[in-house]
């Protein structure tokens, strides 16, 4: 299973990405969100993987960041939600957002994406609330390693940028937020605290 592309990227369209990864072209699908975040043709890019294993294919899944992968993970469990209808509702804003308006229990803006009716907004609701809720706070896992406080720091940015925070306010807090030998996960989550006004 693959969970990780570091490569060269080949190509790039609204849906779908090609890392060239030591002359083997993956192709991964991909949300608007992930497709915004992507460097220009030729750069180095790095991209979370999820694996969907079908009896009749099997498909790369690949998210800019961790928190848009976990919310992929989240909303495949509701029932009728398979791998690119999840991405098309993924699409329709940005992960923390997106983590916020189902917290909020708000099926109106669910509805306004693409896709979503009433029906399967409330189902997302109902299933993913508490989950979401907890994501918006802050509480998602993490799988990007970092061993250098400096890796972990511009890991901790990368992540902040790819859910839709601006550069330099995603500097700023980990600046402030970031200890000597804190694990990637603590100091997300302190900076989303401290972008929240927490």
């Amino acid at each position: 299973m693959i969970a990780r592309l570091a490569g060269t990227l080949a190509e790039k369209a609204p849906d779908r990405v090609v890392v060239d990864v030591q002359g083997v072209g993956y192709v991964a699908l991909v949300s608007l969100q992930t497709f915004t975040a992507l460097p220009a043709l030729g750069a180095a890019v790095r991209l979370l993987v999820h694996t969907e294993v079908r009896e009749d294919a099997i498909e790369l899944i690949a998210f800019a960041g961790e928190g848009e992968r976990t919310l992929f993970h989240l909303l495949r469990k509701v029932k009728g939600l398979g791998p690119r209808t999840t991405l098309a509702v993924l699409s329709g804003m940005p992960a923390p957002e997106l983590a916020g308006v189902i917290a909020a229990g708000d099926v109106g803006r669910l509805q306004s994406i693409p896709g979503v009716g009433k029906k399967l907004a409330e189902r997302v609701v109902v299933e993913c609330r508490a989950a979401a809720a907890a994501l918006a706070n802050g509480h998602a896992p993490t799988a990007i390693p970092a061993t250098t406080l400096g890796g972990v720091a511009d890991e901790a940015v990368s992540a902040l940028v790819n859910l839709g925070y601006k550069r330099a306010e995603a500097e700023s807090v980990v600046k402030k937020v970031r200890t000597e030998g804190a694990p990637l996960e603590d100091v997300i989550r302190a900076a989303l605290r401290g972008l929240a006004g927490g």
